[in-house]
């Protein structure tokens, strides 16, 4: 049975109120999409992941979703059950916003900036 003690190893201590991700964001930097996996397996997204570099099951606009990624905590995911649509958030990525990619066709794309 877990236990609800903020006391001793593996703890989690935190202070009232609210964290807001990525509050620092412009509305150019921000992006609403619905996903919807085709597929016929759960699709898993991480918090860092180039969107349009997701698995192919999943349909979405993948031109508008380039030098994005999921606005939910570092370190974790978002799970797309097979046939299930969903409304994500979206955030860019900082810096150059240089992306090469997990999915690169052709070796032109490799180091576009968005």
């Amino acid at each position: 049975m877990a236990s609800t003690s903020t006391d001793g190893p593996g703890a989690i201590r935190t202070v009232e109120g609210t964290i807001v991700l990525n509050a620092d964001r412009s509305p150019a930097e921000r992006l609403e999409l619905v996903i919807v996996n085709t597929g016929d397996r759960p699709v898993q997204i991480g918090s860092h992941l180039h969107l349009p570099d997701s698995n192919s099951a999943l349909d979405f606009d993948r031109v508008a979703a380039r030098g994005f990624r999921l606005d939910i905590p570092s370190g974790t995911s978002r799970r797309f059950e097979p046939g299930a649509s969903a409304a994500v958030s979206a955030v860019a990525f900082r810096g150059a916003r240089r992306v090469p990619g997990i999915q690169i066709k052709d070796e032109s794309e490799a180091n576009l900036s968005w």
